[in-house]
This record gives structure tokens, sequence and C-alpha cells, in this order.
């Protein structure tokens, strides 16, 4: 039988393909919907400039992603099991705001039972995710999860891959 050596680039890439298993199934378990985006709060939409250019984020500089699984407004995710704890909906508790460069005419809002006021962007329901760790990153844009991909969006509705 051979040595496996715990350096090598499969043992590497098969424990980081559990570890971002095991990440999700505990964010998904242990984050309440309290932390749905911006529950309670009034949503800011504003710009950023990250490394894939102008990015729409929220009030904290957060990237916002799209679902390409949704529909003009409509929001798919909350009908998968799991997705929301991972990619938690932006919610807002009155008018969202838009902050320079943010077209407001752009900016909408959805009813999702059981979530409350959803933020919808250019018609695009609006998430963010449980695994983003500072302001501006884009390490899981274009991630494919969920039988689908989260896009970031510009400022005129795009998706940004």
């Amino acid at each position: 039988m051979g040595v496996i050596s715990i350096r090598s680039p499969q043992v590497i890439k098969s424990l980081k393909r559990v570890l971002t298993i095991i990440a999700t199934v505990v964010l998904t378990a242990t984050l309440p919907t309290a932390l749905a985006g911006a529950s309670g709060r009034r949503a800011k939409l504003q710009l950023r400039e990250t490394k894939l250019g102008m990015i729409l984020v929220n009030g904290h500089g957060f990237t916002l992603y799209a679902f390409t699984k949704d529909s003009r407004n409509r929001d798919a995710c909350v009908n998968i099991k799991g997705c929301l704890g991972a990619w938690p909906a932006l919610t807002t508790s009155s008018k969202p705001m838009a902050a320079q460069g943010v077209s407001a005419s752009l900016i909408g809002t959805i009813n999702i039972k059981g979530v409350g006021i959803q933020v919808t962007y250019a018609g695009h329901p609006l998430y963010t995710y449980v695994g983003d760790s500072s302001p501006g990153s884009t390490f899981y844009v274009n991630r494919l999860q969920f039988r689908g991909r989260w896009p970031a969006l510009d400022a005129v509705g795009n998706e940004v891959k």
C-alpha cells in the first residue's frame, strides 16, 4: 500500500472541497434568517470598484448577487432547500435607497413568503453570500451552486462574471 502525502495537490484539493462543504452546511444550519440581508433595516444599494469593475454592493460594501435560476422579479432560491441559508435575500424594511451611480428607477421589491420584502435591481432579486468575509470581495462571483450561477451586477443591471 502506497503512502499519500498530505501535501499532494489531490489531497489539498479534496480537503478544500470538503471544508467548503462543511462551512456551507454549518453556516446554513446556524445563521438565522435575521442575516437575510438587511432584515429590519432600510436597504441601501451602492457601487464599488473591484477587480471585476464597478459592481453593486449593499450598504456595508458587500457584493450583491443575482441568481441565474431566477426569472424577472421572481426568487427561485426560496424554493430550493438550503439556498437562502447560503445566499440570503437582501431584504428591506422600507423603500430601498440608491447611492450615487445607482439608478433608483431600476430598484424594486418583491414579497417573499417567510422572508419579507426582497430588493430587486433591473428585475433581478438580490442576495448576499454568507462566505463573503470582507467588503468588495469577488471570490464567489459567478460561483455554481444550487444548480445556477451567482453573478454580480453592474450599474445598469447587467451580469458581471
